[in-house]
């Protein structure tokens, strides 16, 4: 795998660390626990949307883009760290919003993500739940080209196979981090939504030829459609590559027992998530992703998935930020 053959405009701070959870790990009795944390990016505050975009934007620009264009949910992670890459690189940035959850207070649509969207001075438009997001992103597009302006679509999460390098990059980060330590990492835990994370996750692996299962948590989709998602993704990504063979189906394995009422909506296991690792180890969750992520982590080691004698990796894909979308969920104030 030699990923300097795509071009790549660095806009993180990598490696990022690989820390032992020696409090978690006794406070749950379980396996060996480790976090990789992407959440540490440095890009807007962070999280897994950064890799994908050092290579999305250097393709943006070999394009002669002037502008980037992304959609996502309301307190999109993506959204955000693509508007701070577009201040990176001298870019404008509009991003739709889709209005996937609504009923979290009146400040979900200004708070979190939002705030900082702005503050980024992204141009923000919002649509109704339930549209071809891609496409209306690629209509945006057509409007801002009517306008002579040169657009760079970049779909949902980043998620195609040239965003997907970014966590194939990932993987050999990781491997070469655990080699370098002395690390035998029996499995990786993450969120997964758009499947670009766990799709290039696994291409890496599977390219480098280290075969560390990989399990991602859903966040939206069920199981059988987050696999198949994934799985397509994976084998186009590999491809990219130029990875030996067809990345096999049997590699992904996706639960779907932590997505709760729907996408973004709570879950007291969500929300107990956050505050176990909060409390023993002082790292921020997001309530969307990685809360529900940590939260199937929590409940595969309470079920007795893993050994004592395991190392498992939990890889957080940041966005603490929408912590303050979901205030009311964790603050001891009282209304006056």
């Amino acid at each position: 795998m030699h990923l300097s053959r795509f071009p790549r405009y660095r806009l993180g701070h990598f490696p990022t660390p690989l820390e032992r959870l020696d409090r978690l790990t006794e406070v749950l009795g379980g396996p060996e626990i480790w976090i990789k944390r992407d959440d540490c990016t440095g890009l807007a505050s962070g999280g897994n949307k950064t890799r994908k975009l050092e290579f999305l934007v250097a393709a943006a620009l070999a394009e002669g883009a002037d502008t980037l264009v992304t959609q996502g949910a309301t307190q999109s992670n993506h959204v955000r760290q693509t508007a701070a890459a577009a201040c990176r690189v001298g870019l404008k940035c509009h991003a739709l919003l889709e209005r996937r959850v609504t009923n979290q207070g009146a400040d979900y649509e200004t708070a979190g993500n939002v705030l900082l969207d702005t503050v980024l001075e992204c141009e923000i438009d919002f649509r109704p739940e339930g549209l071809d997001m891609n496409a209306e992103a690629e209509a945006l597009a057509e409007t801002l080209r009517s306008k002579g302006l040169k657009p760079y679509v970049i779909p949902g999460g980043g998620s195609n196979p040239v965003g997907a390098l970014g966590y194939a990059a990932c993987a050999e980060e990781l491997v070469w981090q655990a080699d370098d330590a002395g690390l035998r990492i029996d499995h990786i835990v993450h969120a997964t939504g758009s499947a670009g994370t766990q799709a290039g996750l696994l291409a890496g692996l599977f390219a480098l030829n280290a075969p560390i299962p990989v399990t991602g948590i859903s966040v939206r989709a069920p199981r059988e459609r987050q696999i198949d998602n994934v799985h397509a993704l994976g084998v186009r990504t590999a491809e990219l590559i130029g990875a030996r063979g067809t990345l096999p189906r049997e590699m992904v394995v996706a639960y779907d027992d932590q997505v709760g009422p729907g996408y973004g909506q709570p879950t007291p296991e969500m929300t107990d998530a956050i505050r176990l690792l909060a409390r023993t180890e002082g790292i921020l969750l997001d309530p969307v992703y990685s809360g529900k992520g940590f939260a199937g982590l929590v409940a595969m080691i309470r079920a007795g998935a893993f050994g004592k004698d395991e190392r498992v990796v939990f890889l957080h894909t940041g966005g603490s930020v929408a912590l303050f979308a979901y205030g009311h969920l964790f603050s001891n104030q009282k209304a006056a």
